[in-house]
Parts: C-alpha cells; structure tokens; sequence
C-alpha cells in the first residue's frame, strides 16, 4: 500500500491543523510525496487544490468525521450546499477503506441527478489526483466509467438498487453515501428504508446520509441514537421579499425582475426558479427576444434553459457568454436546486416560491398537476446559492407560511413499479422495507392488484416467473409486460423502439413563434394511420436511416424535421439497453417486419398485453373519450396524429394510451387505434369484470358471450351467465404468456 505524503509548507498536518486518529493509525503521515491511491508522485495541481477544500467549511469537521466513522456504523451529517459535503466527505470514506486495505469494500455515493453524479466523479478524480474511470469513477445509465477496482464511484440511486438485485447486501461496499437525502425521491427513500436491515446483516459495514437541517430531525427519529454532525453553513445572501401576497402573476414579475438587474450592470449570472419546464421554454422565448432589444452598452443577456430530462441528466439550452460584459440567465425548476453547488458566477436568486407537481391519484390510476408552494427547506436552499454576497429575491411575502420539508415522493406516485422492486428484493432474502414515510395503503393495494393483473405474481401473492423477468427489464412494470408479449406475437425489433422511444424525452421540439405551421408540415410525414405508437417507429426508423447516410448528419437532420437530437440520441441508447437485457436473459428477438398488416395487428396485441388499462372509447364521435378504468372523460393531445388528421381520417371509436394526466386539458398522449375484440381477447378476465359499469362495458360484455345469447343491457346476469361468459372467452386466442 502506497503511503501518503507531501512537501513542507503544504502538508494538511504541518500547516496547525490536527492530526485525526484515522490518519495516525492509517500510516498516512511518512514523509513521502506519493499518492496514496495509485502510489505515484502528487501533481502541483493537487496542491493547488488541497488549499482550496482545506477553505470549504466541511473541512473544520473532518476530525469529528472520521473519528464517528470509525466507532459508527451510521451517521448522519447535516450542511446545505457549498459546504463542500459531497466532494469531501466521500474521499474521507475512501481513506478510511484505504485504511482498512479494502477487507470490507469500497466507497460508493448515491446522487439523484446523473449528470450530478458525473461532475462530481469528475471533481473528486481532479482533487485526489487520480485518474477518471480507475481509482474514481461513476455509474449512470446507458454510461458507466470505472473499472471493478474503483475506490470510490458515485452512481444514481436507481443504480444502486438495480445493484441490490444481484448483490442484496451490497457486499462489495465498505462505505455507502447516501447524498441529498432531504429531496424525498422514492429511490432514495427505498435505500434508506433498506440500509436499515443491511446494517443489522453487516457490522462492519458504514452507511453515510448526507442532508439539510430541515431533515434532521426526522432521520434523528428513524435512526434513533447515531451521531450527528453539523456543518456551519454559510451566511444567506441578502434577502428581498415581495409585498403582493398574490402569486398569479409570478411568471412576468420574473422575467421584469431579471431585465431590471441586467440594467443595473451589476455583475453575476441570475438563477430564476420557475415552477415548470414549460414556464422555462416560454421564459426562454422571451428572454432572447427582450435580450436582442436592449442597448450594446448592456452588455450580452444569455437565457440558458437548465431542466432535469426523465430518466436522464440535466441538459441545457442556450450558449455561453463570450465577452466579460455578458451574463447567464439560468432558467430552472425545483429538480435541480443541488446542481449549482459549482457555479460560482451566481450572484442573483429569483424565487417565484411555487412548483407544479405531478401528483398520482390512486383512484383514477392518474398524475394530476398542481400548482404548490415550495418548502421551507427548498426556500432556504435557494438563499444560500449565491453566498453571501449575492442578493436572493423571493417573490411572496415574508410571512408566508411554507411546509418545513417536501412531501415525499413516495406518498405522490405509482407504487407498481416499487412494489415490483421490494418483491423482487424479497427473492434475495430481504425483509420489509423500514419507510422513513410509510406509503399510502390504498396506493400499495392498488400495485398489487396491477401486478396480479400483469400476470406478475402468484397465488401466494409472491413474484411469478414473468414477474421476475419484468423485474429484470428497466421499463415500467405495463411496458415490460407488453415487451415479454411481443415476443409471443413477433414483433419484438417493434416493440423495443416503442418502449425506448416512450422512456426517452419527448423528440417533438416546440414550435418557435410563427412557425407553428411549418413544424406540423414536418411532423406530418411521419405521421401513421395506425396511431401515435406506430408514429414513434417511424420517426426512429426514419433517424437510424439519417446515420447510415454519410453525406446527411443526424444532427442536421433533427434540426430540419424540428426533432430533438438528444432525445432521440437517448432512445437509441435505450434500445441497446434492452437489447441486452433480453439477450442476456435469454428472450428472442424477432426480425422487424413493421408495414405488414399481420405486424400491425401484433404490435397492438403486445401493447394491449401490458397497457389493457388504459382503453378509451369515444362515445360521441366528436372526440369525447370514455376511460374505462375510472369513468373519466379525456381528449386526444393535439400533438397526437389523430388531434392532426381528425378532420381527413376520423377519429378512432377504441383507442389504447399511455399516459393520462388530469390538467386542464385532460389529454391522453400517445394514442393508438385498436379494435374492442382484441382488447377483450387480451384483458384479463379478472381486469375485465371489475371494470365499473358503463355502456362500454356492455359492449365488450357482449362479445363475450356467445352467439345469440346476448341479453339486454338492463338484465341482471347470474353467477352462472358470469361463469359461461367465463368459458366462452377461454375459447379466444390469448396470449400465453398471461
């Protein structure tokens, strides 16, 4: 083992601070200037930037640190952004594996945000002087970048999980650093319920949770009798609040605020914390066109859109300014309040004080946005980005009163796909999950009613084989579901760029102003008769083909069809993906056919093997869809092709979908044709007879029964009318794997 030293003058432990009782019986302290990770000299640049974290204010707790490390197996630390706890506390954890020679494991550090993760690893890599993929590394998805000797890696909560899978007690970890705990996601929240049997199961092992103090206290109580260690925070900036205790019109008294401190010529970048990505796009859109009004004397006003992608990293719109008289105006939401902990420019805050939220209500198997106030600790997360010589102003009163913390993510979202994971983990010997919120009962029962529906658990109401293949797949439980069926129905190349291009970002770019018109022309083309899934595959197909043709890029080309590039990117990425996952477990793989007739009719088969649920029928003609499942009404997102086409094709009586949001438009994205006997020939007839009433459910009730049986809509049916209508649909071609 190399051992650790460094010239006079600039040795952490010749310069008065204290020596730690990790270091002294690590061995850390012999004159030589070798790293102690990879055993070769310390670049100048290592110096350079020991002076740099030796002032972040995490530093003065080093020693306190360590020694809880050493004689705990959980510890929580506690200090806001800037403190420096996500780049330091993780290289004093792999100092301390380091001490230990590795006997437990090594270091990993969970972040909710993948691309936060990267420059993180990227950060920690340059401080401890070592190389990017070896010693340090990091794990997201679709891209790793460390080796199996890694030190230290940080990854995404989801990857952490997925690791569990294999590996229940994470034994290959000595040090687990759970970041940003305070942000409630569900992953993280699962980790932290889990960690709490794992330590029981490993006594050497040390668990880290790093947060802010509005956290505290609960995670105090969950974990009754560890260490606590505070970090002193920085002092806020100045804070401005406004007087008007109406927040309707937050949007403009922004956008207002932003130009008049861009007049002031005051230096520093402005962040701007709307409540929506769409706010950011339309604020964008302003911005560039105020920004080409005002006077050269100004200087450049450069609006960059910084949003959280589902299911990948934060990307940005907009340039860099080029001259010292320009600035950045970062537009942003409450996803990414933890990612400006390195930008230094920031010298102005704008908090509109408000978020809009995806909210699941379990009763009619929807998301409903809604429009809330932020909590006390986002607020006070927000003060603090621009220290203390910045100025922070808050668009509401001072005495509004805020929730201290966020609501857990867990209390606002679809179970199926976690209760799918806890089964799955279950496998692996793991008790029940200790919730620091316990979910909604209604929320858990309603998962497992849907994964019985998919076929996902047995009688005993444990994992069946097809639920342990779906657990395998990285797809919501309804779309790894409809994938397992395409391969019955041959149709898989099909289905896999459904599924890819369904859990990438949307590839529609907005329209910008006065070309709404043009950009339909071009959406247009690839437009299918059959819906808005088969849509996708064109527009993929279309994509893969702009690759293969050498003299045409397929950046250009997503610039002149109004796509977006990374997106698609991303969903090809995602394919690959699955790919794997398939061959790896074995599943085969059809040769795409996508045009045939005998293709179309087995894509809808394999969609309607997972997503029966969500089956709309247009019970007027006009548009007026009926959800079967809850008894709502809902139209056609106009970007769908028949919200395009309706007036020259018609608008489809049966539609399958797959995503509903109740809103103000209570639109149903992604739609697609399908006629009612495949559905019935598909549905699980337990599905189908707790469906409530409705005269679409008569319809399809009379195709189950058999000919020249019907009864009237206003009959009453017999337990045995029910057990022949039962017998009669096992006579369908259904699929086998149900």
């Amino acid at each position: 083992m190399a051992e650790e030293s460094t010239s006079p003058g600039l040795d952490p432990r010749r310069d008065g601070s204290e020596v730690s009782a990790l270091e002294e019986t690590s061995g850390f302290g012999d004159d030589l200037e070798l790293n102690q990770f990879d055993g070769l000299p310390f670049s100048s640049r290592y110096y350079t930037l020991l002076q740099e974290r030796k002032a972040l204010p995490v530093w003065k707790v080093r020693s306190q640190f360590e020694d809880a490390l050493v004689h705990n197996q959980l510890l929580l630390v506690s200090g806001s952004a800037r403190t420096g706890r996500s780049t330091q506390i993780p290289q004093w954890c792999a100092e301390y594996c380091l001490s230990a020679q590795y006997r437990h494991g090594m270091v990993v550090c969970t972040q909710t945000d993948s691309q936060l993760a990267v420059e993180l690893a990227l950060r920690v890599a340059d401080e401890m002087d070592v190389n990017i993929g070896h010693e340090v590394g990091y794990s997201i998805r679709l891209e790793a970048c460390c080796s199996p000797d890694s030190i230290l890696r940080y990854c995404t909560d989801y990857i952490l999980l997925r690791e569990m899978m294999s590996d229940p007690f994470l034994e290959q970890y000595g040090v687990i650093i759970i970041d940003q705990a305070h942000e409630r996601r569900v992953k993280t929240d699962i980790l932290l319920g889990l960690l709490k049997d794992i330590l029981l199961q490993r006594p050497e092992l040390r668990v880290v949770i790093l947060t802010v103090p509005p956290m505290t206290d609960k995670l105090l109580s969950h974990y009754a009798g560890i260490p606590l260690i505070s970090v002193e925070v920085p002092c806020p900036a100045e804070v401005v609040y406004t007087n008007s205790s109406h927040s309707k019109d937050y949007f403009y008294s922004a956008l207002r605020l932003v130009l008049e401190i861009h007049r002031t010529k005051e230096e520093g970048d402005i962040v701007v914390f709307f409540a929506s990505d769409e706010e950011l796009h339309c604020a964008y859109s302003i911005l560039q066109m105020e920004g080409t009004r005002l006077g050269a004397d100004l200087g450049q006003m450069v609006p960059v859109i910084l949003c959280f992608r589902q299911g990948g990293p934060v990307t940005t719109l907009g340039g860099q300014p080029s001259a010292k008289s320009s600035r950045n105006v970062f537009l942003s939401t409450q996803q990414c309040e933890d990612v400006w902990w390195s930008t230094a420019s920031v010298n102005f805050v704008i908090d509109t004080g408000v978020q809009k939220k995806m909210v699941y209500k379990t009763r009619i198997r929807a998301n409903s946005e809604v429009l809330l106030n932020i909590s006390q600790s986002q607020a006070d997360l927000r003060k603090r980005l621009c220290g203390p010589t910045g100025k922070c102003f808050c668009l509401y009163p001072e005495d509004r009163k805020l929730p201290s913390e966020r609501t857990p993510q867990i209390l606002e979202t679809n179970m199926t796909s976690l209760v799918l994971l806890l089964k799955r983990l279950e496998i692996g010997g793991l008790g029940q999950c200790r919730f620091i919120d316990r979910p909604d009962p209604e929320g858990l029962m309603q998962a497992l009613e849907e994964l019985d529906y998919l076929a996902a658990l047995d009688n005993d109401g444990n994992l069946s084989e097809i639920g342990i293949i779906m657990s395998e797949i990285p797809l919501e439980p309804q779309m790894a579901k409809a994938l397992l069926a395409s391969c019955e129905f041959d149709c898989v190349s099909e289905m896999l760029t459904i599924a890819a291009m369904l859990s990438a970002p949307s590839c529609f770019l907005d329209s910008p102003a006065g070309l709404n018109h043009e950009v339909a022309l071009c959406h247009r083309k690839f437009q299918h008769p059959d819906g808005d899934h088969f849509t996708l595959i064109n527009i993929y197909n279309a994509f893969k083909q702009s690759q293969r043709e050498q003299y045409f890029t397929s950046d250009r080309w997503c610039q002149d069809n109004h796509l977006d590039h990374h997106a698609l990117k991303q969903a090809d990425a995602i394919r690959c993906e699955l790919i794997d996952t398939l061959n790896r477990i074995e599943l085969p793989i059809s040769e795409p056919s996508f045009g045939t007739r005998t293709n179309m009719l087995n894509i809808k088969r394999a969609l309607l093997a997972g997503f029966f649920m969500q089956i709309a029928r247009d019970v007027d003609g006009s548009g007026n869809y009926f959800i079967l499942t809850h008894k709502h009404m809902a139209q056609v997102h106009p970007r769908s092709c028949y919200g395009a086409q309706s007036h020259k094709l018609g608008l489809p009586e049966w539609v399958v979908f797959h995503e509903y949001t109740l809103s103000e438009n209570n639109c149903m994205r992604t739609v697609s044709e399908i006629s009612p006997q495949v559905f019935v020939q598909m549905a699980p007839l337990y599905f189908f007879y707790n469906m409530p009433t409705s005269e679409s459910k008569d319809i399809l009730q009379d195709m189950l029964e058999p000919e020249g049986s019907n009864s009237s809509k206003d009959k009453v049916k017999s337990t045995d009318d029910s057990s022949n209508c039962t017998a009669d649909a096992q006579n369908f071609d259904r699929c086998v794997i149900q």
